[in-house]
């Protein structure tokens, strides 16, 4: 109650106030003259816990509530001895045992709104007579009688004063037509305003439910919608309320009897739910999952329409989601888990824990990555529906965990070729130390005078030089290049390649000291490897300059980029022993032991590639640069060549895919020069492509023409025969057992590694270079490892090739 209340005075001259804001009543303005000198009333408070206005108190006392000896004392202590005496006023409970001692006591009722249960506090009666007579004594007892509190102000012009009121009074004395009066007025318009003082609470729910509701009256005109439908209709509130349903635009994609259908339904007062098309103000058609409830009032008669909505799930409507999904995955690539414990929802201790603990984080000034996408995650459950917020709650259960790229893989039985391919190269083995560590041979070999290799370019033997006219086309036999430099073109290709990228006049080098560090590069190559072997790199070298001569590729990359691919595809498997990480971290391996068993080769090539480098000035290749360059270009070798270890595969091409194909593709209208300048302003990007162009390059061999991609298979094949041998020697754990010389099928493996690593990543690569060329030989590849795996034949050719 207010400070300014209204009061009313019925036909039984009760007096009774109410919050001027809440009154409805058409009889609070009754006038009547403020000379009035005979004035008795009842103020009436509806809430024990507001206080009698201070006014009204200094002027109160406390009357007796009964008849008998404490009405003779009440008489004793009125009229003007009363007035003159300064008054108390008692607390509340006193006050309800000076005016119920033989009367029910005030209490608390329950009052019941539709399925809401509220408390509603006694009711607190303030009397304001000019003298004590029947009149006041009646209606104190009908107080008593009514369970009321009370207390009594015997002063108008204060009464006056603190209510502001105006009153009309009619002479009546009667207990019994007191009671009733004040019964009436709990009963009624008291209890009424109570009740609708519980609708706040109800439409704030409604205002921050996360489903979208709309209330209609009994003829379709919009009466209340929350913010969750604005949200999803596109409209606000203003362009809604007010307007029938029909004014609304209707989306053409819901069938011509569903609106009869509904309306028939709910017109009888029954429940509609399904699914409905709606238009949003863009135009826009959702698909939305809808509830109609009527609502029967007063004489059994529909007085409104309840109407909740929420997106239907599919994925044609979900798109929006789906988006969100696909904006929050690309910064999933970048996580860096920061010591960061994510709590389960089900303990609330462990949450709030949590919450304390995002707060501190993101207070931070320096931020990591994965609390950036957390709180991102956290503010989108907020205002996302309930299917959403669950999903996202299934996104910070995968958050968890360090491998977010690593796939799960079915049991062995359901595809051994995979399971033990995959499995030898993307882990790094079952780190088992046996006493029979693995040593092999690390001889750096750094003399390069009895090699045979030209003072020039232009020295090149013919029978070379004609080979190496046609080293920018990808059908480039490597193999012929081989055959007639003795196992050592990687000199001649580099030479060559080199020269045509200036790699000389970048580095400020001579060619002479270019040829020499080319030669202690391939002189640490193994020639005894069937692979993994100097043909091998100068493979890869061919398949980088290749891709980077295609206009997108160019456009990405600065001079730099070039070089540093160039020199990390000549460098990326020196001195390999023809074993994979996997092996030697089981055999406990020199490099394993020096490597903690991650990333050892690919650690050990970079590393072993800088000390020959760098050992001596006649074929230091960065002898001439400056420090700064020198650091940008060795660390952009050094990333390259890590990027080949198969174990961050899916990393490195879903980072691909969602950094540079996805936003390409979302932005179909733009130029190729548009897309590759928006490419060179992050320079992340430009990481990702360099990763993206080696890790194609380093396993092109299934896109390579037929007869090269055969003896590349069978060239790799023989290399994990002779490691499952000596492992098997060794008493060492097979790391792929299917690569049995004796039961091997090498289609099988074939189409297992085109499946699970070569398929995605070469249509992503694909999608950014345009390669129509190499799509076109992984086809016809794998079409013939097919028609032999079909056949039951487990070597490289059908047996009737063979002896052609």
């Amino acid at each position: 109650m207010g400070c300014a209340p209204s009061i009313h005075v019925s036909h039984s001259g009760v007096i009774y106030c109410r919050d001027s804001e809440e009154s409805n009543s058409p009889h609070q303005t009754t006038t009547i003259s403020q000379g009035t000198t005979t004035l008795h009333g009842l103020f009436v408070k509806t809430d024990a816990a507001d206080s009698i206005p201070s006014v009204l108190a200094h002027q109160s006392r406390q009357p007796p509530p009964s008849a008998g000896p404490r009405r003779k004392e009440r008489r004793e202590s009125g009229g003007a001895s009363a007035r003159s005496r300064t008054p108390h006023c008692c607390s509340v409970e006193a006050e309800t045992q000076t005016s119920s001692s033989s009367a029910k006591q005030a209490s608390t009722a329950e009052v019941q709104v539709g399925p809401m249960r509220l408390t509603q506090y006694p009711i607190q009666v303030l009397l304001i007579f000019a003298k004590e007579d029947n009149q006041s004594n009646g209606f104190w007892w009908a107080c008593d009688r009514a369970g009321y509190r009370c207390n009594v102000a015997w002063t108008l012009e204060s009464a006056l004063e603190s209510a502001n009121a105006s009153l009309k009074f009619q002479n009546t004395f009667s207990i019994t037509a007191c009671y009733n009066e004040l019964v009436q007025i709990e009963h009624g318009e008291v209890r009424s305003q109570f009740k609708l003082r519980a609708c706040n609470a109800v439409f704030t729910a409604l205002d921050h439910c996360q489903e979208a509701v709309e209330i209609t009256s009994e003829d379709h005109v919009i009466q209340y919608v929350n913010p969750a439908f604005e949200r999803m209709m596109g409209y606000c509130k203003g362009e809604l309320i007010g307007k029938e349903l029909t004014e609304l635009p209707k989306s053409d994609k819901n069938s011509a009897d569903l609106l009869d259908n509904i309306n028939t339904l709910i017109k009888k007062g029954k429940e509609w739910q399904g699914v409905y098309y709606a238009r949003r103000k863009s135009g826009d058609s959702i698909q939305q999952h809808v509830k109609i409830t009527p609502v029967v009032g007063q004489g059994g008669k529909i007085r409104h329409f309840v109407s909740l909505k929420r997106l239907h799930c599919t994925n044609e409507n979900n798109k929006q989601v789906l988006y969100f999904f696909h904006v929050i995955f690309i910064g999933l690539s970048e996580l860096i888990f920061f010591g960061l414990q994510i709590f389960p929802r089900s303990s609330p201790s462990l949450q709030t824990r949590r919450y304390s603990s995002m707060a501190r984080i993101h207070s931070m000034t320096i931020e990591a990555p994965i609390t950036k996408v957390i709180n991102i995650i956290n503010a989108a459950q907020e205002n996302s529906p309930i299917t959403v917020a669950e999903a996202l709650d299934r996104v910070l259960e995968i958050l968890r965990t360090t491998e977010l790229y690593s796939p799960q893989l079915g049991t062995k039985d359901e595809d051994p070729h995979t399971s033990d391919l995959v499995g030898g190269l993307m882990n790094d083995g079952l780190r088992r130390l046996s006493g029979n560590e693995y040593v092999f041979s690390k001889n750096i070999n750094l003399s390069h005078t009895h090699l045979p290799v030209p003072n020039t370019i232009s020295d090149v033997p013919p029978c070379i030089a004609q080979l190496l006219d046609n080293e920018e086309s990808w059908d480039f036999n490597i193999f012929e290049l081989e055959a007639v430099t003795n196992k050592r073109p990687l000199v001649y290709l580099g030479l060559k390649v080199f020269a045509r990228f200036g790699v000389s006049e970048f580095l400020n080098c001579s060619e002479a000291t270019l040829r020499a560090w080319l030669q202690v590069i391939e002189a640490n190559y193994h020639s005894s490897n069937s692979y993994h072997n100097s043909t091998h790199a100068a493979d890869v070298l061919h398949a980088t300059a290749f891709f980077l001569g295609k206009e997108r590729v160019k456009g990405s990359l600065d001079h730099l980029d070039e070089v540093a691919a160039l020199i990390a595809a000549t460098i990326h498997d020196v001195d390999h022993p023809g074993r994979t990480n996997s092996f030697l971290c089981n055999a406990g391996s020199e490099l394993a032991v020096l490597y903690n068993d991650t990333a050892v080769l690919e650690s050990h090539h970079t590393a072993l590639a800088f000390q020959l480098t760098t050992k001596d000035s006649k074929y230091n290749i960065f002898k001439n640069i400056d420090r700064n360059r020198y650091r940008t270009l060795r660390q952009a070798i050094i990333d390259m060549v890590l990027a080949t270890e198969m174990t961050k595969h899916f990393e490195h091409v879903n980072k691909f895919v969602n950094s540079i194909n996805k936003p390409m593709a979302s932005e179909e209208t733009s130029s190729d020069t548009e897309c590759t300048a928006n490419i060179k302003n992050f320079p992340d990007n430009q990481t990702l492509i360099k990763r993206m162009m080696i890790k194609c390059a380093d396993v092109a061999n299934p896109c390579r023409p037929l007869e090269l991609c055969i003896e590349w298979a069978g060239r790799i094949s023989e290399e994990y025969f002779a490691q499952t041998d000596e492992e098997k020697r060794q008493g060492l754990p097979v790391v792929m057992p299917v690569f049995d010389r004796n039961t091997c099928s090498i289609p099988k493996s074939q189409i297992s590694f085109i499946d699970y690593f070569i398929t995605d990543m070469f249509d992503a690569w694909d999608a950014f270079a345009h390669l129509p060329v190499l799509m076109q030989h992984l086809a016809n590849n794998y079409k013939h490892w097919k028609t032999l795996d079909d056949m039951k034949c487990k070597s490289l050719r059908l047996p009737s090739e063979n002896n052609n």
